[in-house]
């Protein structure tokens, strides 16, 4: 690990490690997490990890809250047994402490809206548990805005979602726009008075995919206040079928030119464990939005791979500061406004 790496605040918007807790008979919760991410995290010098709060199809939608409920109680437990490695932060303030005590800060965050539906005030319970940042849908149809996979329906916020808006940014949860389709974007980006993240998108730009977002786009988050962090899985950020490391290190540059250097950060989107496990071998190859999902940048599998995106990074001659920002530092200073 090279020495900036090693200085640097590492904060990392995405990753869907706990689903793989929660899989897990709840009396083993704790000691997995402490006994394999702890070292991965570790490994790649994180000092901040949002962890989303994904519920897969198989619980929709009657069960949808209670696995909701179950991930949320995991990641409680694993800091509570887990509190000399890691702190479950609600606040800015609070992510700092824990980063200056050598703890890694966890942030919990939805990923998709399922178990809301149109009854906004669970947004207000779900604040009470510690979810900090919420993305309204996935790739499909929510009852709050539609995905980026049904772009072609050209709609934006429904009503409840013009009202949860409003209820989030009275909160002080932070509205993630990763997932959701143009019209909804744009419409979110209208609405908001305080910092909105993407917190795993990359650039249209370079990639073509409806999971990426324009330059147009880029700007208007920028323009909040808030954060782009860029997607690590392969077939956003390219068509190779042999994508390398410096695919990544394109988009980074791009997001840099477009929204700003004090707007770009990391939102890795490591599931390359979570498929392994969860797709039997008979189902492979698993295409997902028209991409191998099976196909990887060569040592981004995990987080103990993020050293190798400073490396890239120093490798394209990018100031040290505006690597600080990217790493971290970005993200870091928009979470301060949870609350």
């Amino acid at each position: 690990m090279n020495e900036l790496h090693r200085a640097a605040i590492v904060a990392d918007a995405h990753n869907d490690l706990l689903m793989l807790v929660a899989r897990r008979p709840k009396e083993v919760w704790a000691s997995y997490f402490r006994e394999h991410w702890v070292p991965q995290l570790r490994a790649g010098n994180v000092d901040v990890q949002v962890l989303p709060v994904f519920i897969d199809e198989e619980f929709r939608p009657e069960g949808a809250l209670r696995e909701t409920l179950r991930m949320i109680e995991a990641a409680h437990q694993v800091a509570e047994a887990n509190a000399d490695e890691v702190a479950l932060c609600r606040t800015g303030e609070e992510i700092d402490t824990a980063v200056a005590a050598g703890k890694i800060a966890l942030v919990l965050a939805l990923e998709g809206c399922p178990q809301i539906d149109n009854d906004l005030e669970l947004l207000h319970t779900l604040h009470r548990l510690g979810v900090r940042m919420i993305s309204f849908t996935h790739f499909g149809r929510s009852a709050l805005a539609d995905g980026s996979g049904e772009d072609a329906a050209g709609s934006r916020l429904t009503r409840a979602g013009v009202e949860a808006v409003g209820l989030l940014e009275q909160l002080g949860v932070l509205i993630d726009v990763s997932h959701v389709g143009r019209g909804g974007v744009e419409h979110i980006l209208e609405l908001a008075t305080r910092p909105v993240v993407a917190s795993h998108s990359s650039a249209y730009a370079l990639r073509r995919h409806h999971r990426n977002l324009t330059d147009e786009q880029l700007r208007g988050i920028a323009a909040t206040g808030g954060v782009v962090c860029a997607n690590f899985f392969a077939g956003f950020l390219t068509e190779d079928e042999k994508p390398q490391l410096g695919h990544l290190a394109d988009h980074l540059e791009h997001l840099v030119a477009v929204a700003g250097e004090d707007h770009v950060g990391l939102g890795s989107d490591f599931v390359q464990e979570l498929f392994a496990e969860k797709i039997p071998v008979c189902d492979l190859p698993l295409i997902i939005e028209g991409l191998n999902a099976h196909v990887y940048v060569p040592g981004l599998e995990g987080p103990a791979g993020l050293p190798l995106v400073t490396d890239a990074l120093q490798d394209r001659g990018l100031p040290e500061t505006t690597i600080r920002k990217i790493l971290g530092g970005n993200l870091v200073r928009v979470l301060g406004a949870m609350r």
